[in-house]
């Protein structure tokens, strides 16, 4: 039997009053009103629209609010529908846009409101926004997500005709089994040694009495969701948008797609800043000192963090709600490099200067800058170092390894969302035979890996599909290894060799002189990702299991290569 942890609404904040909104269609949303020492007086509101309690320990929105207060701002606070104390279905996304609009129609109709609303807020509260901007209310005048994208919990959908596919994120069908099941939240682990998971989950819709709405239209047979149902956010009127992305944070890769299609949109690329920080999803530091790494922080810890999660934006707003301020001023990104101290700054993304490298794997385990065509070079970035003659001279073989979803390569943290929270160790995982690794000279230079970054390979498995994971490590003098970076890809049709490319989206790191870059190469990354089972199931309702050998090219023209964006330094 199960015992799932059922949380249920904290206490209400003595700071607020909690107010019932109703819709456009009657449902009613608990929402917290926060003003500044009780004035009434019209000021800017900031909007922020969650699934997670707006009570709850876990948000600690009354001392976000009360910091917000601080700035002079009248703070609201919702639970997005069908969440804790708010009416209506729990049903992910697809309201978010009608109810964000009638919310913000709401405030404006206060009296301590002057008609300038703003909205802030991490992941699904980073999504809401986005959701209220497709509504195009025109009191919105901007937003600030952080860790979020437009896409978050996108379930994959195979297509016919697919070559390859992204990996199924576990997390992606859990949501609607933890978070997103009722109004309150359950705190659950399925047991991923107990194959099919789907009668575990069976099993917990059993005991709770009540089926996952938002489950059984992503399982067995996904419903395409109208999560913005006015249009997508980026053909509506463009509002200044302040972008946090975290170098760390899992759901990076939906947040850098935002940016790339806003750089497709005039008017949207006009009005978007980005900020890039050393952090994960949960706000947990590459630097934070020992005594912070804590899985639950305390209030003196929540008050330490708040200036560094709030100032940005509402610096931000200063400017563009309240027109205080010049907009030329405000630096267009933001950025950190990872292992420094301090922000830099930049007109773009990436930096100017910036210049692809390319990086090949060889027989003996060893990762050698090699020449790249020219062409390659993004526009605006210095060109390609060529490689010493006879550098692609190396004749391709195959390695192979064997695949087994009874023994998946497991996933280096227990909580993927709090990567930074342990801070793993990854080297020991580069000694299991299902891992291949290579590994570059030690640099003689400290080397500044700023930009895009990918690697391309030739796959192929006796199985009839596959999964490539590939990490990129720091390796220190004393063999510890920090994961970079990490992409991976599903290959639809794997028994014939075909050439994919893995995205590892973008880099912002120092690496230090006597460093060495590593790749780790596998099939798996279990349970953040479900592993294949080797027969071609669904990996989800799969029963057996058997193991697969992998093929990967190593040299020659197809052999596994990696191309990084370098700003300073020599990695040869």
């Amino acid at each position: 039997m199960f015992s799932p942890l059922r949380i249920e609404p904290g206490p209400l904040s003595e700071l607020a009053t909690q107010k019932f909104v109703r819709m456009r269609d009657g449902v009613r949303l608990a929402t917290d009103v926060y003003l500044p020492g009780g004035d009434v007086t019209p000021g800017e509101t900031i909007l922020i629209r969650l699934p997670y309690d707006k009570n709850g320990e876990y948000t600690f929105i009354p001392p976000i609010a009360a910091y917000m207060m601080g700035r002079g701002y009248r703070v609201v606070a919702q639970d997005v529908r069908g969440k804790f104390r708010s009416e209506g279905e729990t049903l992910l996304m697809v309201n978010e846009a009608a109810d964000g609009y009638d919310t913000i129609e709401w405030i404006t109709q206060q009296e301590w409101s002057n008609g300038r609303v703003a909205m802030w807020g991490d992941s699904y509260y980073g999504f809401t926004q986005w959701a209220a901007v497709s509504s195009q209310h025109p009191a919105l005048r901007a937003i600030s997500p952080r860790v979020t994208g437009t896409q978050l919990g996108e379930p994959v959908v195979a297509h016919p005709g697919d070559v390859t596919r992204r990996v199924d994120w576990a997390v992606t069908l859990m949501y609607p089994l933890t978070f997103f099941h009722s109004n309150p939240t359950y705190h659950w682990d399925l047991d991923w040694s107990k194959r099919p998971f789907t009668d575990q989950i069976e099993a917990f819709l059993a005991q709770v009495g009540q089926r996952s709405i938002s489950y059984d239209q992503w399982y067995p047979h996904p419903v395409h969701l109208r999560r913005f149902p006015f249009g997508s956010p980026f053909e509506a009127r463009a509002i200044p948008v302040l972008q946090t992305i975290g170098w760390w944070d899992n759901c990076a890769p939906l947040s850098w797609a935002d940016v790339a299609e806003i750089e497709r949109r005039p008017a949207w690329a006009s009005n978007h800043y980005l900020r890039i920080e050393s952090i994960d999803h949960e706000s947990y530091g590459l630097l934070d000192r020992p005594e912070s790494r804590v899985s639950e922080r305390s209030p003196q810890q929540i008050e330490a963090l708040l200036p560094g999660m709030l100032d940005p934006a509402l610096d931000f707003f200063e400017v563009f709600v309240r027109d205080n301020g010049d907009a030329g001023r405000v630096p267009r990104v933001a950025w950190n490099l990872a292992g420094e101290e301090g922000m830099r700054t930049s007109p773009s993304w990436p930096p100017t200067g910036v210049r692809p490298v390319t990086l090949r794997a060889e027989a003996g385990g060893t990762l050698a800058v090699s020449a790249a065509p020219a062409e390659s070079a993004a526009e605006g970035t210095a060109p390609v170092t060529p490689a010493a003659p006879g550098a692609l001279a190396e004749p391709a073989t195959v390695v192979a390894w064997l695949h087994d979803a009874a023994d998946p390569v497991p996933s280096s943290v227990e909580n993927s969302f709090a990567f930074l929270l342990d801070k793993p160790d990854e080297a020991a995982l580069g000694r299991r035979a299902d891992v291949i690794v290579y590994e570059s000279a030690p640099l003689a230079t400290h080397v500044e890996l700023v930009g895009p970054a990918h690697a391309t390979a030739m796959i192929s498995s006796t199985g009839p599909s596959m999964d490539l994971f590939v990490r990129l490590l720091d390796v220190d003098e004393q063999g510890g290894a920090l994961r970079i970076a990490r992409g991976q890809v599903h290959l639809v049709h794997a028994t014939t060799p075909t050439s994919v490319t893995i995205d590892l989206t973008q880099l912002g790191y120092r690496l230090d002189a006597g460093h060495r870059l590593r790749v780790h190469l596998s099939s798996s990354d279990s349970p953040e990702f479900l592993p294949q089972p080797g027969t071609g199931a669904d990996p989800w309702s799969a029963v057996d299991t058997t193991p697969n050998t992998q093929s990967l090219t190593i040299g020659g023209p197809d052999g596994f290569s990696l191309t990084l964006s370098v700003l300073h330094g020599d990695l040869s």
